[in-house]
């Protein structure tokens, strides 16, 4: 019993020391707090918690939202052997360590592993190889946590192996909640009198981060000094203090991560370089992970400019290339350029537009016939049939155009493509009202 005893009042001590983000950390479902779309009544998280069938998932969302809490919580409820590693420190050697044992355990004790690997997005292409088999075999279940697009950070097949659940950051009334459960269970701080004079200031420098809410708190309370009356006080100034100008100024992970990307990607379309270069310096001074600018610009090349400049993709795509191999600090100077040209660009969505309109009616007909003329024809019994039949090669054609139906007789009136008067597009509308003079665009 001494030893037992000791081990208990070790690990108070510990915890004692941890900092507040890990001794306020939820140990069952009853104390989570937020993500209610998956963990409330019913809801897919849940369910699979309480029926004890953990499968291997991606928890996508914005630091402090509950990924690893979840993990862990998960391998506590369902009795599963739990790994933790860490993208950034571990290798293919880890991975595979984790995996023996893994199989260890399922032969002699038949008991489930969960890999929970934080930042999975940092794992490369021959690490994430090394999960598959496992995962698969159904050795590990993994559990990868992400605050990236998992589906551009995740090898498909991993991905096709994973469900994807997306955590939101938390709202007001969730870190209200979580501030408060903090000041009255933890041990520590439910010593002192604690109060808040702004709590909506600390609220909004967490930006939806847990953690950022705890740790900032916890900084705090550490300098403040106590009233007479022993109450400690926390003021607008002793907030912003534990939370530095810097946090208040870019959040990576929080709300200004999407407000801040939003304003980018507006000022782009809006056709303003100055403020996109503005948002865009913003975003590097807060250290914003520059493939995701990057990308996100990519798209909008294709989306908002499309083929009124089709040199814009390309640009952009070369951006992505190159910060890959430059890095900082040049990066900024590649990324600069091309938000600077995209900005300038004109502008059209007809691309956009088409794609989305011709999906539309794929999914309301799903199943129309190509047209006889269309089909190919590599087997006798298919040109006998009239695969293929009557079909005029453009190129025998003057100005290499032949009439021809293309589309399906559903669809013969349709214009998904329908180019803007802005730059190449003009071009484009003109050639093609010219060729199709009964559809005019």
């Amino acid at each position: 019993m001494a030893d037992l005893f000791g081990d208990h009042h070790e690990k108070k001590q510990v915890q004692k020391f941890s900092p507040l983000a890990e001794r306020a950390r939820p140990e069952s479902l009853k104390e989570f707090i937020g993500q209610d779309h998956l963990l409330g009544e019913g809801k897919p998280l849940r369910r699979m918690i309480e029926d004890d069938a953990p499968s291997s998932m991606i928890l996508w969302g914005p630091p402090g939202t509950g990924k690893t809490t979840l993990a862990r919580m998960i391998a506590h409820h369902t009795k599963a052997e739990f790994h933790q590693l860490n993208a950034v420190a571990a290798g293919v050697k880890d991975v595979r360590e984790v995996i023996a044992r893994a199989e260890k355990m399922r032969k002699l004790h038949g008991r489930r592993t969960i890999l929970f690997i934080d930042e999975i997005h940092r794992f490369n292409k021959a690490q994430q190889d090394a999960l598959l088999h496992s995962v698969e075999d159904g050795t590990l279940i993994l559990i990868g946590a992400t605050t990236e697009n998992p589906s551009f950070e995740v090898i498909a097949p991993l991905l096709s192996r994973s469900r994807v659940y997306t955590l939101a950051p938390l709202g007001k009334s969730e870190l209200d909640a979580i501030l408060q459960r903090a000041l009255t269970h933890d041990p520590v701080l439910s010593a002192k009198n604690i109060e808040i004079e702004d709590r909506d200031l600390l609220f909004i420098l967490s930006g939806g981060d847990a953690r950022k809410l705890l740790n900032g708190l916890e900084i705090a309370v550490q300098l403040t000094k106590p009233e007479k009356t022993k109450k400690t006080i926390l003021n607008k100034s002793s907030i912003e203090e534990a939370f530095q100008r810097r946090m208040a100024l870019y959040d990576k992970g929080g709300e200004q991560h999407y407000d801040i990307i939003s304003a980018f990607i507006k000022s782009m379309r809006g056709s303003d370089p100055d403020a996109a270069l503005y948002w865009l310096a913003r975003m590097l001074e807060g250290g914003e992970e520059i493939r995701f600018i990057a990308r996100r610009m990519v798209v909008l090349a294709s989306e908002d400019i499309g083929n009124a400049d089709p040199a814009a993709l390309v640009l952009a795509t070369s951006c992505f290339t190159a910060i890959e191999n430059v890095g900082m600090p040049e990066a900024r100077i590649i990324l600069a350029q091309t938000a600077a040209y995209l900005a300038s660009a004109p502008k059209s969505n007809a691309s956009y537009r088409a794609i989305e309109e011709a999906l539309d009616d794929v999914r309301k007909l799903p199943n129309l016939a190509v047209p006889l003329h269309l089909r190919n024809a590599p087997t006798s019994l298919m040109k006998d049939t009239g695969y293929g039949d009557g079909y005029q090669y453009s190129h025998d054609y003057k100005g290499g155009f032949s009439e021809q139906q293309y589309l399906p007789d559903n669809l013969l009136e349709k214009l998904y493509y329908r180019p803007g008067d802005q730059g190449r597009e003009k071009e484009i509308r003109e050639h093609l009202n010219s060729l199709w003079k009964g559809k005019k665009r």
